[in-house]
């Protein structure tokens, strides 16, 4: 446990970012798994918004530098080729 005040403030802030990083991370995983699930279910509409909800939750966590802005771009566009390629 650290002694000095500015050293136990660092910890609370470091912490209360940690969490609100770890929501984020899971924002986008939740988005890629509900985008993956709309595309094999073959429902162009659904799979559209929630492409274009995805595209919108990677590109905050990428201006919040919780993501790579390469992953970003990598995950959009192999999602973005699913959905194209959609019967």
């Amino acid at each position: 446990m650290a002694n000095i005040k500015s050293s136990k403030k660092a910890i609370k802030v470091i912490a209360k970012k940690t969490e609100a990083n770890v929501e984020y991370k899971a924002r986008v995983k939740n988005s890629i798994k509900a985008a993956d699930k709309a595309i094999a279910s073959n429902d162009k509409e659904k799979a559209t918004i929630e492409v274009k909800k995805l595209q919108k939750n990677i590109d905050k966590a990428v201006a919040k530098g919780i993501v790579k802005k390469n992953t970003a771009a990598r995950e959009k566009s192999r999602l973005n080729s699913k959905l194209k390629n959609m019967k």
